[in-house]
Protein backbone atom coordinates (compact mmCIF):
# COMPACT_ATOMS: atom_id res chain seq x y z
CA UNK A 1 0.00 0.00 0.00
CA UNK A 2 1.37 3.00 -1.09
CA UNK A 3 2.62 5.96 1.99
CA UNK A 4 -0.64 8.40 2.15
CA UNK A 5 -1.65 10.25 4.06
CA UNK A 6 -5.37 11.26 4.83
CA UNK A 7 -5.72 15.03 4.43
CA UNK A 8 -8.09 15.30 7.40
CA UNK A 9 -5.07 13.51 9.63
CA UNK A 10 -2.57 15.65 8.30
CA UNK A 11 -4.41 18.71 8.77
CA UNK A 12 -5.50 17.89 12.36
CA UNK A 13 -1.02 16.93 12.47
CA UNK A 14 -0.54 20.38 11.18
CA UNK A 15 -2.84 21.84 13.38
CA UNK A 16 -1.19 20.40 16.20
CA UNK A 17 2.11 21.56 15.12
CA UNK A 18 0.96 25.03 15.27
CA UNK A 19 -0.44 24.89 18.45
CA UNK A 20 2.77 23.57 20.39
CA UNK A 21 4.92 26.24 18.33
CA UNK A 22 1.96 28.36 19.74
CA UNK A 23 2.88 27.21 23.75
CA UNK A 24 6.59 28.51 22.93
CA UNK A 25 5.73 31.94 21.86
CA UNK A 26 5.42 33.16 25.50
CA UNK A 27 8.62 31.65 26.49
CA UNK A 28 10.46 34.56 23.73
CA UNK A 29 7.79 37.00 24.41
CA UNK A 30 8.73 37.55 28.16
CA UNK A 31 12.34 37.98 27.75
CA UNK A 32 13.36 34.48 27.28
CA UNK A 33 16.43 33.61 24.52
CA UNK A 34 14.33 33.21 21.10
CA UNK A 35 15.06 29.55 19.98
CA UNK A 36 15.75 29.32 16.76
CA UNK A 37 14.13 26.35 14.73
CA UNK A 38 17.53 24.57 14.67
CA UNK A 39 18.61 25.61 18.12
CA UNK A 40 19.64 22.47 20.04
CA UNK A 41 18.36 22.68 23.96
CA UNK A 42 20.09 21.16 26.57
CA UNK A 43 19.90 21.05 30.43
CA UNK A 44 21.87 19.41 33.30
CA UNK A 45 19.93 17.51 36.27
CA UNK A 46 21.51 15.81 38.89
CA UNK A 47 18.53 14.05 41.39
CA UNK A 48 19.22 15.12 45.02
CA UNK A 49 17.39 11.29 45.83
CA UNK A 50 19.27 9.21 43.72
CA UNK A 51 22.74 10.60 42.84
CA UNK A 52 21.90 10.46 39.17
CA UNK A 53 23.14 13.02 37.11
CA UNK A 54 22.33 13.88 33.05
CA UNK A 55 23.39 16.16 30.89
CA UNK A 56 20.92 15.97 27.11
CA UNK A 57 19.73 17.99 24.89
CA UNK A 58 16.64 17.16 24.47
CA UNK A 59 16.41 19.12 21.47
CA UNK A 60 17.63 19.81 18.23
CA UNK A 61 17.31 20.89 14.72
CA UNK A 62 13.99 21.74 14.94
CA UNK A 63 12.30 18.99 17.05
CA UNK A 64 12.42 16.98 20.60
CA UNK A 65 15.06 14.25 20.66
CA UNK A 66 13.01 11.57 21.19
CA UNK A 67 15.64 9.24 22.66
CA UNK A 68 16.53 12.11 25.33
CA UNK A 69 13.17 12.82 25.93
CA UNK A 70 12.99 9.09 27.05
CA UNK A 71 15.93 9.07 29.14
CA UNK A 72 15.02 12.27 30.81
CA UNK A 73 11.74 10.24 31.73
CA UNK A 74 13.29 7.59 33.29
CA UNK A 75 15.44 10.47 35.04
CA UNK A 76 12.38 12.22 36.36
CA UNK A 77 10.47 9.45 37.34
CA UNK A 78 9.24 8.04 41.02
CA UNK A 79 12.04 7.45 43.02
CA UNK A 80 10.13 5.91 45.87
CA UNK A 81 8.44 3.57 43.29
CA UNK A 82 9.98 3.58 40.54
CA UNK A 83 7.10 4.56 38.25
CA UNK A 84 8.09 6.19 35.13
CA UNK A 85 5.54 8.16 33.15
CA UNK A 86 5.83 10.90 29.57
CA UNK A 87 6.68 14.28 30.79
CA UNK A 88 5.43 17.38 29.21
CA UNK A 89 8.07 18.58 27.49
CA UNK A 90 6.88 22.17 27.99
CA UNK A 91 8.71 21.88 31.32
CA UNK A 92 12.23 21.28 29.91
CA UNK A 93 11.46 24.77 27.58
CA UNK A 94 10.36 26.17 30.97
CA UNK A 95 13.71 24.93 32.47
CA UNK A 96 15.67 25.84 29.64
CA UNK A 97 14.60 29.60 29.76
CA UNK A 98 15.05 29.74 33.28
CA UNK A 99 18.09 28.60 33.34
CA UNK A 100 18.85 31.22 30.63
CA UNK A 101 17.55 33.84 32.22
CA UNK A 102 19.72 32.66 36.11
CA UNK A 103 23.10 31.92 34.42
CA UNK A 104 22.68 28.67 33.79
CA UNK A 105 24.24 25.67 35.65
CA UNK A 106 22.83 22.43 36.97
CA UNK A 107 19.37 21.67 38.19
CA UNK A 108 18.77 19.64 41.32
CA UNK A 109 15.80 17.95 41.31
CA UNK A 110 14.12 17.27 44.31
CA UNK A 111 10.52 16.15 43.18
CA UNK A 112 9.39 15.33 39.78
CA UNK A 113 6.43 12.32 38.27
CA UNK A 114 4.83 11.10 41.20
CA UNK A 115 2.57 8.45 41.20
CA UNK A 116 -0.61 7.86 42.62
CA UNK A 117 0.73 5.76 45.49
CA UNK A 118 3.32 8.46 46.34
CA UNK A 119 1.37 11.30 46.13
CA UNK A 120 -1.15 9.65 48.75
CA UNK A 121 1.27 8.98 51.08
CA UNK A 122 2.55 12.53 50.89
CA UNK A 123 -0.67 14.03 51.25
CA UNK A 124 -1.08 11.77 54.22
CA UNK A 125 1.94 13.24 55.71
CA UNK A 126 1.11 16.95 54.73
CA UNK A 127 -1.68 19.10 53.69
CA UNK A 128 0.12 21.19 51.17
CA UNK A 129 0.30 18.09 48.84
CA UNK A 130 -2.46 18.20 46.26
CA UNK A 131 -4.71 15.68 45.49
CA UNK A 132 -4.37 16.49 42.01
CA UNK A 133 -1.17 17.25 41.42
CA UNK A 134 0.20 18.00 38.43
CA UNK A 135 3.23 15.91 39.31
CA UNK A 136 1.11 12.81 38.43
CA UNK A 137 0.28 13.90 35.24
CA UNK A 138 4.29 14.47 34.54
CA UNK A 139 3.54 18.15 34.29
CA UNK A 140 5.42 19.53 37.08
CA UNK A 141 8.99 19.83 38.77
CA UNK A 142 10.47 20.77 42.02
CA UNK A 143 13.79 22.02 41.79
CA UNK A 144 16.88 24.41 43.00
CA UNK A 145 20.04 25.52 41.14
CA UNK A 146 22.98 25.80 43.11
CA UNK A 147 24.84 29.14 43.15
CA UNK A 148 20.92 30.90 42.31
CA UNK A 149 18.62 31.28 45.28
CA UNK A 150 15.06 30.09 45.65
CA UNK A 151 14.03 33.19 45.75
CA UNK A 152 16.05 34.76 42.91
CA UNK A 153 14.57 31.52 40.59
CA UNK A 154 11.15 31.85 41.85
CA UNK A 155 11.41 36.12 40.26
CA UNK A 156 12.88 34.70 37.42
CA UNK A 157 9.81 31.71 36.70
CA UNK A 158 7.26 34.83 37.51
CA UNK A 159 9.11 36.94 34.90
CA UNK A 160 8.46 34.22 32.32
CA UNK A 161 4.82 33.51 32.77
CA UNK A 162 4.39 30.10 31.95
CA UNK A 163 2.73 27.69 34.05
CA UNK A 164 2.46 27.76 38.14
CA UNK A 165 5.28 28.80 40.20
CA UNK A 166 5.21 27.61 44.06
CA UNK A 167 8.15 29.06 46.45
CA UNK A 168 9.19 26.99 49.00
CA UNK A 169 11.84 28.69 50.74
CA UNK A 170 12.15 26.85 54.37
CA UNK A 171 12.47 23.77 51.81
CA UNK A 172 14.57 25.50 49.45
CA UNK A 173 13.47 25.05 46.43
CA UNK A 174 10.50 26.27 43.19
CA UNK A 175 8.00 24.66 42.26
CA UNK A 176 7.17 24.58 38.52
CA UNK A 177 4.85 23.06 36.01
CA UNK A 178 2.81 23.60 32.93
CA UNK A 179 -0.78 24.46 34.30
CA UNK A 180 -2.26 27.83 34.22
CA UNK A 181 -0.40 30.82 35.27
CA UNK A 182 -0.21 31.30 39.11
CA UNK A 183 1.87 31.18 41.79
CA UNK A 184 2.15 30.61 45.40
CA UNK A 185 4.24 30.54 48.66
CA UNK A 186 5.65 33.61 50.47
CA UNK A 187 6.21 37.39 47.73
CA UNK A 188 9.73 37.52 49.74
CA UNK A 189 12.46 35.55 51.02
Amino acid sequence: MDDLRHPAKETVGLRRQFLRALTLAPLALAGAPAFGAGAERALAFRHTHTGERLEIAYFARGEYVPAALARLDWLLRDFRTGDARRIDARLYDILHALCARCGGGEIEIVSAYRSPRTNAQLRAGSRGVAERSLHLEGRAIDVRVPGTSTARLRDAAVALGEGGVGYYPKSDFVHLDTGRVRQWGPRSA
